[in-house]
This record gives structure tokens, sequence and C-alpha cells, in this order.
């Protein structure tokens, strides 16, 4: 196939979009692929469409291999099945909900678990039918709070999502290896940079949950990896190895000391440092901050109130403190809730007031039974010294929500954390039977009993990752694709106005073409340096220059992936390019 750029649909920029934030953001609008259409959606224009579609072609080759079958739903969908799972709530803000003319309620789909789980229960009903995969490729839609960074974190992108369907839990375990293994060949065949990690599974539930990252500075999900070992994990999914249970009998007893102005974990430890005589020298790791916040569970109403302790040398981390909440809805206390408790002393809580007044009180896994700590009085200007967790106050539990740091110990119990970022690229989830206990999905057995079926979900944000190949294939120039993707093979330059030039191009072209090149043919009338310009930011791998070499019978080949160049004789071209396309 032959694109001529004198008719193709093209537009570039010289100039960075006033909006865009990283590389692919910049590169992609730039050289004409995608357009802002509001914000969180963007148009695809004919080169962004041709990457999109290999991408596409190769998530559903890799698919297929694996024996899934695909299918297409309605992006539009009912309530009702949303409604039955709890998700129609759990999804809160993030859902675009409808209303059509009647009045019902619709919503557009961010995932189809609901839709998939029901048509199989309305199309099989043996144990012989299983297991099944089914797949789609489908456009989903989730009103981002801040879409940004054009379609890396739109309101409306392309994912497939499959799903299996197993009579057990053996079966659910080979499915979602098969996945595994598929993705892995994907995101090689893609040519990406990347790390498997263990991860949460959030709205989705279920239990084993693997996130695959692409490895990029500008990435909003924090990963971490053990230097020892094989352990990675999103930050959200760390476990905080406990430290072993201390005695309490050796313990001092706990003494409330007058510490005014001490608001703050670094005020309070300068005072005791400072002005106190304890006989010894506290640092924040001795102190115990309570983070009070307010969750909200799907369906309910109400707000409750919840304390968070965790040690004082630790920021919280708001997304893992939140993934180990979910589903429910968490807000920090407002002046309104301190108000209306005035237990609460701002700066000053501690556990006991909390526990005398019905609030829960969570605490991270490094608060364990004899360990003693620098924390609230519940009175302005007050704190407790050697309060002694499991003498002095007994938590309700733990959690996930102080901030994991380089050089903490690996959750395995080999060497230590290092810290990078990555772009989410894929999610596989072992479900279980949370959708089809929903549905009833059962199929009768052998022995004519019902056997509930056991679910997985695994997606990949297709259009994604067309944001992410541009993140990691670029140079100062501009994009730089991968073979795999590019929407085109070679990019054939007329570097001239010379009549003979443009003849030997145009003839260079029906051959590559005849030989199943695609080839991107720049014939407008421009100068070659605006042509060359646009060729490097359009980023095809390959670039054919015919200029003023033609009358010494050489042509220029430059490869977009070395930087190399050279002059080949005009007649070894086509023969030399076919090869290079095809290697």
């Amino acid at each position: 196939m032959i694109t001529r750029m004198s008719s193709l649909f093209l537009r570039t920029l010289r100039e960075d979009p006033a909006d865009a934030e990283v590389p692919s953001h910049k590169l992609l609008v730039r050289a004409g692929y995608v357009r802002r259409v509001a914000p969180g959606g963007y148009s695809w224009l004919p080169l962004g469409l041709r990457v999109l579609r290999r991408i596409e072609d190769v998530v559903r080759e890799e698919m297929d291999a694996i024996g899934a079958q695909e299918i297409q739903f309605p992006a539009l969908l009912p309530r009702e099945p949303y409604e039955k799972t709890g998700r129609w709530t759990e999804y809160g803000d993030a859902l675009f909900r409808v209303k059509d003319r009647k009045g019902a309620d619709y919503l557009l789909g961010p995932t189809h678990e609901e839709l998939f789980a029901l048509t199989v229960k309305g199309e099989y009903s043996s144990y012989k039918d299983y297991p099944v995969v089914l797949y789609q490729i489908q456009t989903k839609y989730r009103d981002e709070a801040r879409p940004r960074a054009g379609i890396l974190r739109g309101r409306e992108f392309v994912m497939k999502d499959s799903y299996s369907f197993d009579l057990d839990d053996d079966g659910l375990s080979r499915s979602y290896q098969l996945h595994r293994d598929a993705y892995i060949k994907i995101f090689d065949r893609l040519g990406l940079e990347y790390v498997i990690v263990a991860a949460t599974s959030g709205a989705m539930g279920g239990s084993a949950s693997e996130e695959f990252l692409a490895v990029a500075p500008t990435g909003e999900d924090t990963y971490v990896r053990s230097t020892e070992s094989g352990y990675a994990a999103n930050v959200e999914a760390v476990t905080t190895p406990a430290p072993p249970a201390q005695s309490i009998e050796d313990k001092p007893e706990a003494q409330v000391h007058y510490t005014p102005g001490t608001p703050t974990i670094a005020t309070l430890v300068d005072y005791l440092n400072d002005k106190t005589d304890l006989g010894r020298t506290f640092t924040a790791a001795d102190t115990l901050k309570n983070v009070m916040v307010k969750i909200r569970r799907p369906g309910q109403k109400d707000w409750e109130i919840l304390g968070i302790g965790v040690p004082g040398d630790r920021e919280v981390d708001t997304k893992r403190m939140e993934a180990s909440l979910e589903p429910a809805e968490v807000a920090l206390l407002e002046e309104s809730d301190f108000a209306a408790n005035p237990f609460l002393v701002k700066g000053y809580i501690g556990p006991k007031s909390l526990q005398d007044n019905g609030i829960r009180y969570l605490v991270d896994p490094r608060v364990v039974t004899g360990t003693a700590w620098v924390t609230g009085a519940d009175k302005a200007d007050h704190h407790v010294v050697d309060l002694v967790a499991g003498r002095d106050f007994t938590p309700d539990g733990t959690i996930e929500a102080a901030e994991v740091r380089e050089g903490d110990a690996s959750p395995d119990g080999k060497g230590s954390l290092v810290a990078a970022r990555g772009i989410e690229i894929g999610h596989i989830f072992q479900l279980g039977r949370k959708y089809t206990d929903a549905f009833e999905v059962d199929a009768l057995g052998a022995d004519s009993k019902p056997i509930r079926i056991t679910m997985g979900s695994y997606g990949v944000g297709v259009s994604r990752l067309v944001a992410v190949i541009a993140e990691q294939h670029h140079d100062e120039l501009g994009l730089v694709w991968p073979r795999a993707v590019a929407p085109a093979d070679v990019h054939v330059v007329i570097a001239g106005k010379d009549e003979t030039v443009a003849a030997g191009a145009e003839k260079l072209a029906g051959e590559l073409d005849a030989a199943g090149v695609r080839v991107l043919l720049d014939d407008r009338k421009a100068t070659p340096g605006v042509k060359f310009a646009d060729a490097e930011l359009i980023g095809v791998p390959t670039i054919l220059v015919v200029g003023r070499g033609l009358a010494k019978g050489v042509v220029e080949v430059k490869d977009r992936l070395s930087g190399d160049r050279q002059e080949i004789p005009v007649d070894d071209a086509v023969a030399h390019l076919v090869k290079l396309v095809r290697s």
C-alpha cells in the first residue's frame, strides 16, 4: 500500500500543545496522530488510527492463540446488572450515568464483568461447555476527575477485556497463567520495557492480581522491587513485614506530659529533646501519628469516622490507604466533623479517646504488642509518653496506609526495596465467584449437581499502549515506532524538484508496494528541510531519501531506530529494504 502525503489527512505542528505535559502527548499531537476534542477525549487521525489498529491486531492474535473467542457488547448498559453486584454505587463519580427518554437508568460501560457473566449464564448450562474464554476490544468510559497526559489518562479509551470461566480453582489458575503468558508475548512483540508486579484488586474484587507496568519516569504508578529477589509490587499492594511482638512487663508506665505548641511531629520531637529530661533522645519514629478520616460504604448514606495510626516518621500514602479501604469512599475530616466530635482534639488525638467514643482504630503493622509510643493525650498541648500497644490500647486491626520507602525490607525477607515509576498497561485478576455468585452462574455437573463457575478478568489498555510506546520510543527529533506498530514500513522522501528524482522515487515506491512493503511517500511540493523534519517527527522506522544521489545511482537509507545512514545502489534498494522490513 502506498500512502501519498500530498493527499493524506495530516497536519504536523512545530510547537508543543500548551496543555501537554509528557513526551507522548506532545509528539502524538505534533505529528498529527491525535487531536483533542474535550478534556479526556481525543480523535484518532489516519496515522494514529493505523498504529491503534496494529496494536489491536497484535493483541487479537495472541488472544486467539490461547483459544479465546472475540465477541462485542454495547457500551451503553442497563443499570440493573451493576446494581446487582453493587458496582453502580461502588464506582462512585467515576461512572458515567445517563437516563433514556423514559427515565430508565443506564451507564457507559467502564468494564463488563456483569455482562460477560450474564451472557455465559444464558448460553451454557453443562459442565461439558467449560472452560471458555471470551474477549472484546471495545471503547470504555470512566469519568476521570483529572484527565491528563493526552491518551494516557482519558475519559474514553479502547481496552481489551477478556474473561475466563472455569469449573474449579485449578482451571482458573490455568486460565490465569495462559493470559499471563499471552500478555508477555504481546508486550514483547510491541517492543516494550515492562515489569510484572503484585497488585490490589480494587473495585474488581477477587484474589490474585498482577499488573504489567511499562517502565517510564512519567508514569503515575510507583512500584518497588527487591534488590535480592524477584519480588515486585505496586506500592498499593506492598505488605509491611510486622516485627515480632515485645514483652509489655518491662515497659515503663505511660505518662502524660505538658507539651505546649507541638501540634506536629517535628515540633513534638524538638520539644521532647530540648525541654524535657526523660533520659533519652526521641525521633519521629518513636511517635504515633493519628490521622482521622471518614468512610462511606457503597449504598450507605452516613459516614463513619475512622482513626488510622502510623509511625510519625512516615507520611500517609493516600492511594495505599484508599486501596486498603476499598470499596468504601474515603475523605479527610472537615472542621464541622471536629466541631461535632469535641473529643477529637486536633494535633493531640490519641487512641484512648477514640476507643472510649466507639471510633474504630486501625494501625500500621509495625504497631505490635509491646511497642511503646509517644502520641496525643486527647488534651490540647499534652502528649503521652510510653503508651504501650497491647497494654494501654488495643487497635481494632491493621491497615496498609503508610508510605513505602526505598530501603524498606522486602516483604519476602530478601533484600531491601528500590522504587521506580511505571504506566499500567495490563492487569489480570483471579476474580473467583464474586460475579457468578451474584448472577448464580452454574453448570450442571456429571453427577447432576450444580457447580458454581469461577471467573478471571484480564485487561489491556489498547489505546493507552499507543502513548506508552511513544513514551519509550522517541528521541529529540520525534517518534521512533517499533516495526510491529509503525503506520508504514518505509517513509520515502522525494528530496528535490527534479522530475527524474520524482520519477525514481515513484518507481521505488511502486516496487516496494509490489513486494508487500507499506510505503508512506512524501510527494508534497515542500522543501527537503520540511520533509526531513516531518519524516523524523512521524517516526516510521526506515526513511528512504531519493535525491541528488540518484544521478550517481545511489539513494540514502536512514534507520530511525539507530540513527545510522547509509548510501546504497538504487538497483539494490528494494531488496535491501524488503530484507530490513521482514527481519
